[in-house]
């Protein structure tokens, strides 16, 4: 089978847009060019890729399969270039939880990129399964999660400890408590991040099952709202440990700790296969390991 490294990046793009007009000008090509090379594609290979539709195309289960491996093929080229070139350029993809996104990877980012100015990183805060899904078709290089969820074949490293605790007013009737269950929060409102956050929707999966009923009272988009409006009485809530000792130096809230087993969870790096990174990912995530082993909150 001959397919091009270009033809295998025009499939992806058409994959990802959905369209084979919006995927053609992504890869600067006329639709009837990015037409007749898929259609030499299906030749080559022997199957349909593609079924045009009126609003797009759809990809049919070879066409699933190929989206699959022309990722990591297309990723591993990249490696390959970034390697060979020079070890202080790329593009890295990670994926992280929300903790990550907001609390520690900024702080190392930042650290990184001063020591790796030719290198970009594309950082989003997506869901867990969303991370391990990304992270196994090669659509991220690095996935940053917690808990004990993963999947066969990835490669998953223990860094850090992600801690949550509760958050309350100070002279809230929780305050004395050094700690609490989440049973016996329900019966006082709750505030949360936004919907599409891992906390959230980690949380909410804990309320279901400790049967809380109603609706969460207010959301927010950042830990320092949610614990402003702790402190000003509208609600409590459940903030990793690292957010909320930073919060309490300059806010009145107490924190409690939460006796539930799932409170503490172990913090996990995910990639495909350690040995296949580029240096530049390996080093990043070298950075991430020896925080931890220093000991500094993360």
């Amino acid at each position: 089978m001959n397919i091009e490294l270009a033809d295998l990046r025009l499939f992806v793009m058409i994959a990802e847009c959905g369209n084979l007009t919006h995927g053609a000008a992504r890869a600067f090509l006329s639709p009837p060019a990015a037409s007749a090379r898929i259609k030499a594609m299906e030749q080559e290979i022997g199957q349909q890729l593609l079924v045009r539709k009126n609003k797009g195309v759809e990809l049919t289960p070879s066409g699933d399969a190929l989206l699959r491996h022309a990722r990591l093929v297309l990723r591993q080229f990249d490696f390959l270039t970034d390697d060979m070139t020079n070890a202080q350029m790329g593009h890295l993809r990670i994926y992280a939880n929300t903790t990550g996104v907001t609390e520690f990877l900024p702080a190392i980012l930042a650290r990184f990129l001063a020591d790796h100015p030719g290198v970009r990183v594309d950082l989003q805060e997506r869901l867990t399964q969303e991370i391990i899904r990304a992270v196994a078709d090669g659509t991220a290089d690095i996935g940053i999660i917690s808990g004990t969820e993963g999947r066969d074949g990835l490669e998953r490293l223990r860094f850090a400890t992600d801690r949550l605790m509760l958050a309350v007013p100070s002279g809230h009737p929780l305050a004395h408590h050094d700690q609490v269950s989440l049973e016996q929060t329900l019966a006082f409102e709750h505030i949360a991040l936004h919907d599409g956050s891992t906390l959230l929707d980690f949380l909410r999966r804990q309320l279901r099952r400790s049967a809380f009923d109603r609706q969460l009272r207010i959301q927010v988009r950042s830990f320092e709202a949610m614990c402003r409006l702790i402190e000003a009485g509208v609600g409590i809530g459940v903030v990793p440990e690292s957010a909320a000792l930073r919060h309490l130096q300059t806010m009145d809230i107490t924190l409690l700790a939460l006796a539930d087993d799932w409170a503490v969870r172990d913090r996990s790096i995910l990639v495909r296969r350690w040995a296949d990174l580029p240096q530049s990912a390996q080093r990043l995530i070298d950075l991430l390991v020896e925080k931890e082993a220093g000991g500094a909150e993360v």
